[in-house]
């Protein structure tokens, strides 16, 4: 018997990117939208913590042994990059840690390697930024680690501020968002930043960005950014300020 089988031109050749994520991430779904249709996420957890989110924590899900297993869980699908996507871990003990932990993924076998925290250095330079505004939903504690890991970069933190919460960061709304970058907006800051990989800002990026007049940058939009510019591909999602930057340097 003879089968009619019409010709398709796909699927689509895969291009991957893996992700190194802490035990609690919600925001899977947020990732996505940055991405062009070529590309997969491919998602490995560190190991559950019974931990309110805290500078514990962040310790704890940044550990390199942690850190470098999970690395090896995604290399069999051939990323070409990986990405340990959580900002609190990555600034936790600073830019050598930050550095650090790119290095333990590449000592697990990672092409390339990048954190979401090394990624908010690279847009710093690349939009050479000098003072910016800090938004969190961690406590004051966890946000002043942020603030000192900016003043390594040699970035004044104008305004902080910071929601306090131990967890369900992926719960808050975009109201209570928006209404938190606006109070830490100031007219000398070059730009605010919105920490916490689980804290969803996707949509109201581009209206804070009309409103303030500023880039509005935001730990999963920069950790994709970085990522897509070492693969030399577009991001897809909000980030004018971002997407005029040439990606790949």
């Amino acid at each position: 018997m003879e089968l009619n089988i019409p010709e398709f031109d796909g699927p689509i050749a895969q291009r991957g990117i893996g992700i190194i994520a802490p035990f609690d991430l919600a925001l899977e779904r947020e990732l996505w939208r940055w991405l062009p249709m070529e590309v997969s996420l491919h998602l490995a957890r560190t190991p559950y913590e019974p931990v309110v989110v805290s500078a514990e924590m962040a310790e704890l899900v940044s550990d390199r042994r942690s850190v470098m297993l999970a690395t090896r869980d995604v290399l069999h699908v051939e990323p070409e990059v990986i990405a340990y996507l959580c900002t609190s871990g990555s600034f936790i003990k600073g830019l050598s840690h930050e550095r650090a932990l790119v290095e333990a993924m590449l000592e697990a076998g990672a092409p390339d390697a990048l954190t979401t925290s090394g990624a908010l250095v690279e847009a710093v330079r690349h939009l050479n930024l000098s003072r910016v505004s800090v938004i969190t939903p961690y406590d004051s504690i966890l946000t002043e680690k942020l603030n000192d890991f900016l003043g390594e970069l040699g970035v004044e933190v104008v305004q902080s501020d910071y929601l306090g919460l131990g967890g369900g960061m992926w719960r808050v709304n975009y109201r209570t968002i928006a209404e938190r970058i606006i109070k830490a907006d100031d007219p000398r800051s070059e730009a605010v930043f919105v920490s916490c990989t689980n804290l969803p800002t996707y949509d109201l990026i581009e209206p804070m960005e009309r409103q303030l007049g500023k880039p509005i940058l935001t730990a999963n939009q920069l950790t994709m950014w970085a990522c897509l510019g070492r693969m030399k591909l577009p991001m897809m999602g909000p980030g004018k300020w971002l997407r005029d930057v040439f990606q790949g340097e």
